[in-house]
């Protein structure tokens, strides 16, 4: 099979066939191009349930192109980032040297004298990134935020006196300052008193917290509501949900597998997924990320060799990935891991934690985004904590694998269950995306949430800074490389009332230091074209406007497999 062919059926490109038919027509009719991408807007109510009905929009994303970018820095820049670390390991060896006699004081923590032969609790030298690099950084991270985390937020003021060991805080307030930061992508992030009438009846009717598991007295019947809707809303059987979503990987993983199991994970997976599986006992190989060629290599492995040493096959053979990348931006290649998955008979474990409501026509995840089959997915997981501006998680598919969740998890023996009124803000907010609240409100920020990241992405193109990820992710990482670089940033753009988020090392490679924007469908052209500004104005004085609009993927994901895709 040719990369052109595989192209084709992977967007689902059946355009000779499809210009010609009813459908085709129909759609031009419900859909309208919008002004900052091609994406499509959906103008009433009956076009949504039509949508849902008969799957106009499902068909007409499959025939859009999947771009996704990992431009390579030039090799100049790399050399200097080495270099900068270089010299910071160099006098962060030389502080500590004076720290030890007495030269400088000394804040980290200590053992006490009195414990000096007992087996350390604190490794002195494993600290030394922390103590001698992040340190310097700080006062760029965990910046107090005393406001709902929307399209603009408030943070308290804080200074340091001893070089961001400790902070004291001013009594000031920064106020409406543009929040790139959050996961707010529909922006639902909100206080108005009209919108969360329902939210405070539950918390008056059943208070605040439940104080017990699910198993024992900690299932009402608003959990039961809330599963029935997810299930609904992802079109698949069943579903469960938890209080928590990093504990919805972290221990469901591990009631689904174990000893004698085999996970083949992502290499950018999030922390929680990685917990989960090693603590499931499974064996864990990784393939390199979207890399079909190399999955499929793991996979044909798995399959002959079978277990080491025994060489028995492996009771479980489970492929885990998420929706979206919360630190690359890029979007899973879903269509063509499913294909893997059925020639392989393995199980796929879908993480949509940043994918469900930022992707998908109606804001149903990566499985609407390619026109995928949900009962073609395994396990789907997602979170409420981002699209939903709530708290919590949940696990759906077949009717089969939530019953023996419902017994054999351990979120559900051990954990305290979702608070009444957390339930009913992802009652709320899920309806409203389903036009259940009798408007287009959902809808039209589903859409705005796809104008704007369309629109932004456009534009940093335009300023020659490199930026990894998805066209279509509001996950948006722009590289910076150096670690001074990336502070000076956050410092400037807090001084012109922008909140960024700034990730370096172990979270990245050493060398690829970013800032993370977060789009949301709350954020207006003002407010990104302002951003968008201040980064071209910081571009050229840090010197990061490195693209030559080049679209070198560094894992070859896109090297020809021998797999044929569901027409």
């Amino acid at each position: 099979m040719t990369f052109r062919r595989l192209s084709l059926l992977f967007c689902g490109g059946y355009l000779k066939t499809a210009l010609g038919t009813a459908r085709t027509k129909r759609m031009t009719e419900l859909l309208i191009q919008t002004k900052y991408s091609n994406s499509f807007t959906i103008s009433t109510m009956t076009d949504v349930k039509n949508i849902i009905k008969n799957g106009v929009v499902k068909d007409s994303l499959r025939k859009k192109e999947f771009k996704e970018t990992f431009e390579d820095a030039p090799m100049y820049i790399l050399v200097f980032t080495y270099i900068c670390y270089g010299i910071l390991i160099l006098f962060g060896y030389l502080r500590d040297f004076m720290r030890a006699w007495g030269l400088e004081k000394c804040h980290m923590a200590d053992e006490r004298e009195e414990q000096k032969d007992f087996v350390p609790l604190y490794q002195d030298f494993e600290n030394f990134y922390t103590r001698n690099i992040y340190r310097r950084l700080l006062d760029a991270f965990e910046r107090p935020v005393s406001s709902v985390p929307g399209a603009e937020l408030d943070l308290l003021e804080r200074v340091t006196d001893d070089y961001n060991w400790t902070f004291r805080y001013t009594g000031k307030v920064i106020k409406n300052v543009i929040n790139m930061g959050s996961y707010n992508y529909l922006g639902f992030a909100e206080n108005d008193r009209e919108s969360l009438v329902t939210i405070e009846e539950i918390l008056q009717a059943y208070g605040a917290g439940i104080c017990s598991s699910r198993q024992e007295m900690g299932y009402l019947v608003k959990h039961q509501e809330v599963e029935d809707l997810v299930a609904e809303f992802l079109n698949v059987e069943a579903a469960m949900v938890f209080s928590m979503g990093f504990a919805t990987n972290s221990t469901n993983i591990p009631a689904l597998v174990g000893k004698g199991c085999l996970i083949l994970s992502d290499e950018l997976n999030h922390a929680s997924l990685i917990l989960g599986a090693r603590l499931s006992g499974a064996t864990i190989r990784v393939f390199q990320h979207n890399n079909m060629k190399n999955l499929e290599k793991l996979l044909r492995e798995a399959v002959i060799r079978g277990q080491p040493r025994s060489h028995r096959a492996w009771k479980k053979i489970l492929i885990v990935v998420e929706g979206i990348y919360s630190m690359e931006g890029s979007i899973v290649r879903l269509p063509e891991i499913v294909a893997l998955k059925k020639k392989y008979n393995a199980y796929l474990y879908l993480d949509e934690a940043h994918s469900i409501g930022a992707v998908g026509a109606t804001g149903r995840g990566v499985a609407e985004y390619f026109g995928t089959d949900p009962a073609d997915i395994d396990v789907m997981m997602g979170t409420f904590t981002k699209s939903f501006s709530a708290s919590g998680g949940y696990i759906a598919g077949k009717r089969e694998l939530v019953t023996y969740l419902r017994t054999h998890s351990h979120s559900a023996v051990y954990a305290t269950s979702m608070s009444p009124s957390v339930a009913e803000q992802i009652l709320r907010i899920m309806k409203c995306i389903m036009g259940r609240d009798g408007t287009l409100i959902g809808q039209k920020r589903v859409n705005q949430l796809a104008h704007n990241t369309t629109y932004f992405r456009r534009r940093l193109r335009e300023l020659n800074l490199i930026t990894y990820g998805n066209e279509d992710s509001p996950v948006v990482p722009v590289l910076m490389y150096m670690p001074s670089k990336v502070g000076a940033f956050a410092r400037h753009m807090l001084k012109k009332k922008i909140g960024v988020v700034i990730v370096g090392f172990p979270a990245t490679p050493i060398t690829e230091a970013r800032v993370r924007f977060c789009i949301s469908a709350a954020h207006t052209k003002e407010m990104l074209d302002k951003v968008l500004d201040e980064l071209d104005k910081m571009g050229d004085i840090l010197n990061v406007k490195h693209s030559r609009q080049s679209t070198v993927n560094r894992t070859l994901a896109y090297e020809e497999t021998d797999i044929e895709l569901d027409e």
